[in-house]
């Protein structure tokens, strides 16, 4: 070999070398900032919009419990209205702190303006009771009230604007972010190309691949939270219109009820409606778990225990509609979790599983370990599994299965599942199912294994 031969092999040896330390280096920042960008994106979009929910979630209390003094009169009322006012004020004072768009800072600015008025006319509120102690509520007693409660309202709607256009920017930014990288990736992937195809082959497999899973799970999960955070907003609204309407109802239907004989048609009638009210007041409960769901209280615990939990409290249940319950428990693992938030998620798996059996059947409840791809990374999980033995799921349905407010009760909210799954989501997990039509279903709820010590 002659050393012009030898210096040109040295010098291609090198070429593939630089070349495929370029590859890396580029797939290696493109993962690292694709998964940061993904963070970043989950992060801010959840907490900004929880400023805004939380926000108008605090207002909703405030007025329910000032409507409720208004009513009742009890001091106890206003106090607790005393209490959570200041709270709300030094909440409005923190969150100045934690925004960074300019527009959400200058509408949670105005907010706390309009937020000093509601006070007042709170106080005044109070003040005009305690001077005519015994007077009857008049609607014009609470007008200046709610003119400033809807005004706050206004305003929360105004910041949840605000996060949407400093987001939409702030995907724009990103976008281009991304595209640069894919630009250095794909033109250092069509140098490997002409070098080696060997290499190429080795770093798309490797690299590229889970590269692009995980901007499609970014995507996915960016799209459903969007559609959860606009249903949020109307559950919100929604339940809103109702609950300060279904409190006064209650009261001027209790205080006539009272009049009535225990066993006149009128007193029967009195309780009809008082039922329907009290069902009215659950499905607002539900739309209002939807739109702001509880942090979970983690802890550590067996897994199985939530399952038992369930297991025992329907059993009785389950046994009038002649359906067996068992639990399966292979090897003990623990989790970290909200027992109380799981065992609901679990009840209402239950409760479905139960409904889909037509005559006798059977439940089982088990406990599996496995990997499974969470976060977007592949990572031992523990698998908490109801199946049943009843009709199964037909594919229309399975396509909207996790869908708020679809349902095929006939009183049903729709809010179960999707309840169930945003509280799933919350613990880092996710909710799945197998299903076969006339052969039954088994859901999984998939929890992230705790890491032993």
């Amino acid at each position: 070999m002659t050393p012009a031969l030898k210096l040109r092999l040295v010098g291609f040896l090198g070429g593939i070398l630089i070349v495929a330390v370029l590859t890396i280096w580029a797939a290696n920042t493109t993962w690292n900032q694709a998964a940061a960008l993904g963070d970043r994106l989950t992060r801010e979009q959840i907490e900004s919009f929880q400023t805004a929910d939380q926000f108008r979630a605090y207002l909703q209390e405030l007025d329910y419990t000032l409507l409720r003094f208004a009513v009742g009169r009890e001091q106890a009322d206003w106090e607790r209205f005393q209490t959570e006012s200041r709270k709300l004020d030094q909440w409005i004072d923190e969150q100045t702190l934690l925004l960074t768009s300019p527009e959400e800072k200058r509408t949670l600015g105005a907010i706390n303006t309009a937020y000093d008025g509601y006070q007042l006319a709170s106080r005044n509120l109070s003040k005009r009771f305690s001077e005519t102690p015994g007077s009857q509520v008049q609607v014009g007693d609470l007008a200046k009230v709610e003119l400033e409660s809807g005004h706050l309202m206004d305003l929360g709607f105004q910041l949840v604007r605000a996060h949407h256009e400093s987001l939409s920017q702030f995907i724009g930014q990103s976008k281009s972010t991304l595209h640069r990288l894919q630009v250095i990736i794909f033109t250092s992937l069509s140098a490997l190309i002409v070098l080696g195809g060997l290499l190429m082959w080795v770093v798309y497999r490797e690299m590229i691949m889970p590269l692009q899973l995980q901007l499609v799970e970014t995507a996915a999960v960016l799209e459903r939270q969007e559609k959860l955070a606009s249903l949020g907003v109307l559950a919100t609204g929604v339940a809103h219109e109702i609950r300060n309407p279904l409190t006064a109802i209650k009261a001027r239907l209790f205080s006539h009820q009272k009049g009535f004989a225990p066993d006149s048609k009128e007193y029967q009638d009195a309780l009809v409606i008082g039922g329907e009210i009290n069902r009215l007041e659950r499905i607002v409960k539900d739309f209002l778990q939807f739109a702001r769901p509880a942090d979970p209280q983690i802890e550590e615990m067996p897994a199985e225990a939530p399952l038992r939990d369930v297991m025992e409290l329907l059993r009785p249940q389950l046994q009038r509609q002649g359906v067996t319950i068992s639990l399966d428990v292979g090897a003990v693992s623990c989790v970290m979790a909200d027992r109380a938030q799981i065992k609901q998620v679990l009840i209402n798996l239950v409760q479905n599983a139960a409904e889909s059996i037509d005559g006798g059947g059977a439940i089982i409840l088990r406990v599996r370990e496995g990997q499974q791809r969470l976060g977007g990374r592949m990572r031992p999980v523990v698998i908490l599994e109801v199946a049943d033995s009843g009709k199964g799921i037909t594919p229309e349905v399975q396509k909207r299965l996790f869908d708020p407010f679809f349902t095929t009760k006939e009183s049903g909210t729709g809010l179960g599942l999707a309840i169930a799954a945003r509280i799933v989501e919350r613990h880092g997990g996710a909710l799945e199912f197998q299903t076969q039509v006339n052969h039954g279903t088994v859901f999984g709820v998939v929890l992230p294994k705790e890491k032993k010590k």
